[in-house]
């Protein structure tokens, strides 16, 4: 008795498999896409922290966070950092300058870093919490925070190897725990390419409040699955 074997054909086959390539194809390029908007976001925080600090002194002046008036320039809850003439590491009202950590955790109302992002807020110029006692720093697209400080402030990894690690400007902006794939293209995307050169720069770092040290190149790059901060001066 015969039995009918079947099969697939090699049209059959070859139309699964030309399937399968497009369903790949699209997940790939999808998760390209996904990617691509991450670093635009990142850029984006980039971009727009210079915007708010040049609109705060259309408006009043002053540089946020440093305001000397800020409790009467804002709406109730601005907070002034200390007495003018008074000055710390963390605040010395109406200097001009933002200082403290760029990441600084502190929720006292006397660090200007973080009272940056209440000024910015309260003037209409950024949206987010503005009550001084909670932690203001934003996070970006990948979950780490955003700061800002002066150059001044800005200490990074050890100064007689790299004096505040050759960045230039007045302030520096840095954003945490973005991945090396995303670090490389944010940097090629709005510098020169270089972790270590330019005005853009990568730097390792152990957590929130911890030391910036120069990362570990292989080739001049950084490794695509390690976690980075960026860090920008302006």
């Amino acid at each position: 008795m015969k039995r009918n074997q079947s099969g697939f054909t090699l049209i059959e086959i070859a139309i699964v498999l030309v399937i399968i390539g497009l369903l790949l194809g699209g997940v790939l390029k999808g998760q390209e896409l996904i990617n691509s908007a991450k670093v635009k976001n990142l850029a984006t925080d980039f971009k727009n922290i210079p915007v708010f600090i040049y609109g705060y002194q259309d408006k009043f002046r002053a540089v946020p966070g440093d305001d000397p008036k800020a409790d009467i320039n804002l709406p109730a809850g601005g907070v002034k950092c200390g007495a003018v003439g008074t000055a710390t590491a963390t605040c010395n009202p109406g200097n001009g300058l933002i200082d403290g950590p760029w990441d600084s955790a502190d929720i006292t109302g006397t660090v200007e870093s973080q009272l940056f992002w209440q000024h910015v807020r309260l003037a209409g110029l950024a949206p987010g919490p503005t009550l001084a006692t909670a932690d203001l720093l934003p996070t970006n697209s990948v979950g780490g925070v955003i700061g800002i400080t002066s150059l001044s402030s800005f200490t990074a990894g050890d100064p007689t190897v790299a004096p505040n690690l050759k960045l230039t400007g007045t302030y520096v902006i840095c954003s945490a725990g973005i991945l090396g794939k995303f670090a490389k293209q944010l940097d090629l995307q709005m510098d020169d390419g270089s972790p270590v050169g330019g005005s853009i720069r990568e730097f390792s770092q152990a957590g929130r409040g911890a030391a910036l040290t120069m990362p570990t190149l292989t080739n001049n790059q950084i490794d695509d699955n390690l976690s980075f901060t960026v860090c920008m001066g302006v």
